[in-house]
């Protein structure tokens, strides 16, 4: 099972670096795999540390893949040389046991050595998860047909219509620009090809 979590960690001289990421456990570690380039490996290699933060504000989560709000607050981890969220449920904090490095996707085996609760959890929300699925839409623009991406949001927006709150819809308004700019940009780089003017080189995802 892949878990959806929000992963920070910080530099040498501290400056953090939040990003969202899945997480796979195993015999009692957690496994994390950045796809290279990835600040989230250069940081947990510089510093042998990263955090797990657990929340239900999704607006992190859409923030970050649309980078249309990054800059979330963070407080010093409690053992760990990382950083936390400052506002989430709860947060583990990882040292890194070992690194099975890879040219493209390097497995990192980190040892759960603090855990803390900070408010309870109310509940799932359907509108919550349909913002989690849409930043992972998203994130895989570069390689999802549009009709694939279309469908699945809208079927996703009966979700948001039905359970969303403030946040909620602040999220997926974010997703929903982050769309059109692809697509805007796409449309401009082939414009731009068939004139025969070259256009940059797509980006592929975003470095966690």
């Amino acid at each position: 099972m892949i878990f959806e979590t929000i992963v920070t960690t910080s530099t040498l001289d501290g400056r953090p670096h939040i990003a969202p990421m899945g997480v796979r456990y195993e015999d009692g570690f957690a496994l994390l795999s950045p796809f290279r380039p990835s600040v989230t490996l250069d940081n947990i290699v510089a510093t042998r540390s990263a955090v797990l933060n657990f929340t239900t504000d999704v607006r992190i989560f859409a923030g970050c893949v649309t980078h249309c709000a990054t800059d979330w607050p963070t407080t010093a981890a409690s053992r760990v040389a990382s950083v936390r969220l400052a506002e989430s449920i709860a947060h583990t904090e990882l040292e890194l046991e070992r690194m099975e490095d890879d040219a493209q996707r390097p497995l990192l085996r980190m040892k759960p050595v603090y855990r803390e609760e900070h408010q309870p959890f109310a509940g799932f929300n359907r509108a919550q998860s349909a913002v989690l699925e849409g930043a992972i839409l998203v994130s895989r623009l570069f390689m999802l047909p549009a009709e694939k991406v279309d469908r699945e949001m809208g079927y996703l927006q009966i979700a948001i219509d039905k359970t969303a709150g403030e946040r909620e819809r602040t999220a997926w308004g974010w997703l929903i620009a982050a769309i059109a700019r692809h697509r805007a940009s796409s449309s401009t780089n082939a414009s731009m090809s068939t004139a025969g003017i070259p256009s940059s080189p797509a980006r592929r995802g975003t470095a966690h």
